[in-house]
């Protein structure tokens, strides 16, 4: 007899976010550029992955959203600076560090260029 299986892992769409980015050369990562407190306008805007199928939108008031292709669910939430970077939390309240380099946002070894 044959049961059904149930797979049990959830990703949210941080995470995919997360796992989704990449294809940026290390050395276009070497000099960051430091988040200032209060401004965002200074990565506000829309950021695409190299291959067009992540899109995370920076928000001046501080809240992003995130969409990943072929995925239901958008991310969304709030983010602020920390240290060189930002950090965004979801609305589950999952944290995402992002280093900010070069005009390049890194999520987990995962890169987004401005639209």
């Amino acid at each position: 007899m044959r049961t059904a299986r149930v797979d049990t892992t959830i990703f949210g769409a941080t995470s995919l976010l997360t796992l989704a980015l990449g294809g940026v050369a290390p050395e276009q990562l070497t000099v960051p550029a430091p988040a200032a407190s209060g401004d965002a306008e200074a990565v506000a805007g829309l950021w695409l992955s190299a291959d067009k199928t992540v899109r995370l939108r920076l928000g001046a008031d501080w809240s992003y959203l995130g969409r990943v292709a072929g995925r239901h669910r958008a991310a969304k939430g709030t983010y602020r600076p920390e240290g060189t970077g930002l950090v965004l939390r979801d609305d589950t309240g999952l944290r995402t560090p992002v280093t900010i380099a070069d005009d390049v946002l890194e999520m987990a070894g995962h890169h987004l260029f401005r639209a």
